[in-house]
């Protein structure tokens, strides 16, 4: 008898089986194509970013082989026609290494896009800092009075870039003869953990620059 009963259960819920998919096939079927579209999307975006990024990065290196080759003009071409179009990573370093470019020939024109590149939030925090970094440096370069307060805001105790910021600060101060700041910029470098080896160094070597100078007065 309970086989029966089983049966007809079985029947019933064939039936509303049946009568679920009719009543809703088109839905279901429409679902399950938006599905292996969205999944075939997706692949096809992701293998065109890729093939984009490849591009982007084969013509990078491109230009940076043109300005090894001191073809400076094309190098700069080619790296602003990669920050036009290339995918977004691409276009900020193709900027910034069109700006070290121009450095050659233009350092003020330089500065300017380092400045841009300083004021645009969609570049990074990292690469915001370094292209101050590059400006201050350039004006240091320049003699320009902007280089010492550029500088200063770099070597704060939090900066990325304090290290090297400290050392130029050092060079700047031994330039105007004033070593006592020299010696505590270069200080701060010696005694801080985070300078690398090479940076630790460099502030050593010119630590002896302020010693020799300071036995002469």
């Amino acid at each position: 008898m309970s086989d029966i009963f089983q049966e007809v259960d079985e029947e019933v819920r064939r039936d509303k089986a049946v009568e679920f998919w009719k009543k809703h096939q088109n839905l279901i079927i429409g679902a399950a194509v938006l599905i292996v579209l969205a999944s075939a999307g997706f692949r096809f975006y992701e293998g065109r970013k890729l093939a984009a990024e490849q591009a982007a990065g084969a013509a990078f290196q491109q230009a940076l082989t043109l300005d090894h080759a001191d073809k400076g003009a094309d190098a700069q071409a080619a790296l602003a026609a990669i920050a036009a179009d290339a995918p977004g990573g691409y276009r900020t370093l193709a900027r910034f290494a069109g700006a070290a470019v121009q450095s050659k020939t233009d350092p003020k024109g330089a500065v300017a896009v380092y400045d841009a590149l300083a004021a645009d939030a969609s570049a990074g925090p990292l690469f915001q800092e370094a292209a101050k970094l590059r400006a201050a440096l350039l004006r240091m370069d320049l003699n320009d009075p902007g280089a010492k307060p550029a500088l200063e805001a770099l070597a704060t105790p939090n900066g990325v870039y304090r290290h090297t910021a400290r050392l130029a600060l050092g060079v700047l101060a031994l330039d105007a003869g004033n070593f006592d700041e020299a010696g505590k910029q270069l200080d701060l470098v010696v005694a801080d953990p985070d300078a690398t080896t090479a940076e630790k160094r460099a502030a050593e070597s010119l630590l002896g620059l302020v010693a020799a100078n300071r036995a002469t007065k």
